[in-house]
């Protein structure tokens, strides 16, 4: 009985995460068809090129097609900060936060500021 409630539940999270991975899941899987394997046996602390073997041009390539599907644009400057799994991650993860608007302190109306000006 516990059996068929833990493949139910197994079952159904698949399914969850099929229809709404995050952008680690997908960036893992991104990497799992790149590289053609499991992308289970992928961990987020793997180095893109000393434990998964990328070399330099599939690196510009899984970014190529990390941009596709972020639908972002990853800056020249910021590629050599992107070396591992996590850093890729981490990196897309915070570009695709909405931006919060700076506020800027409330300017004083006109009105006030030459009536200040001619009491001086």
């Amino acid at each position: 009985m516990h059996a068929r409630k833990d493949r139910d539940f197994h079952s159904a999270t698949e399914r969850l995460m099929a229809h709404h991975p995050d952008a680690g899941d997908k960036i893992i899987g991104a990497l799992g068809d790149y590289l053609k394997r499991d992308p289970a046996t992928i961990q987020p602390s793997d180095h893109l090129r000393d434990d998964l073997g990328l070399d330099s041009m599939a690196v510009i390539e899984l970014l190529y097609r990390i941009e596709e599907t972020f639908n972002l644009q990853i800056p020249d400057q910021d590629l050599p900060g992107l070396t591992s799994v996590q850093q890729v991650i981490s990196y897309v993860e915070k570009r695709l936060q909405p931006s919060r608007p700076t506020l800027k302190p409330a300017k004083q109306p006109a009105a006030k500021r030459v009536k200040a000006k001619k009491r001086s």
